[in-house]
C-alpha cells in the first residue's frame, strides 16, 4: 500500500514498540488535498482526550481550486477512529509506562484514508547517534561492496 505521507522522523526519534491502524475524520476539502499529497505529518502527534484519540499538528494544505467556498484551517485537530477496547489498551500503556503515540504514515485502504500510529518511547541522544553510525556504516559497506563487484579481478 503506497503511502500518501510519511513521518520518517518518527523512526529516528523514537523506539517503535507496536503499530496500529486508525481511521481519520476528514472534511471534503481535506480529502481533495490528501489526494493531491498536500499533507505533512512531521510535526504531528496524538493526544488522548475523554477516551478518544486526536491527531494534532498534521498539516493539510488546502487546494486553491477545491476550497473556494470554505475557509480551511490547515492545522485543524482531527479525530482518529479505533475500536474502544484498542483505545483503552493504548491509554493504559501511555499513562503507565511513559509511552507516547506518534503518527507514522497516511495511506489508502479500501478507498478510505487510514493512519498508522505507533506506540513509542523517545530515544536518548546517544541512541540517536548510534542509529546514525549504523546508517553510515550500512551506506559505506554498500559502497565498498559495489566497488569490489564492479572492479575486475586482477590475476
Amino acid at each position: 500500500m503506497p503511502a500518501i505521507a510519511e513521518n520518517r522522523r518518527a523512526r529516528f526519534d523514537y523506539l517503535l514498540e507496536e503499530t496500529h491502524e486508525a481511521g481519520i475524520v476528514l472534511e471534503g476539502w481535506e480529502i481533495k488535498a490528501v489526494r493531491a499529497a498536500q499533507v505533512q505529518l512531521t510535526d504531528g502527534y496524538i493526544v488522548i482526550r475523554d477516551g478518544e484519540l486526536y491527531l494534532i499538528g498534521c498539516r493539510i494544505n488546502a487546494l486553491r481550486s477545491a476550497s473556494t467556498h470554505v475557509h480551511p484551517e490547515p492545522d485543524r485537530t482531527k479525530k482518529l477512529l479505533m475500536h474502544k477496547d484498542e483505545i483503552r489498551r493504548l491509554v493504559g500503556k501511555v499513562e503507565q509506562r511513559g509511552y507516547t503515540l506518534v503518527p507514522l504514515n497516511l495511506h489508502y485502504k479500501g478507498g478510505r484514508v487510514k493512519l498508522d500510529i505507533a506506540l513509542a518511547k523517545g530515544k536518548a541522544q546517544h541512541d540517536k547517534r548510534e542509529t546514525e553510525k549504523k546508517r553510515d556504516w550500512e551506506r559505506e559497506r554498500g559502497r565498498l561492496m559495489r566497488q569490489k563487484v564492479s572492479s575486475p579481478a586482477k590475476s
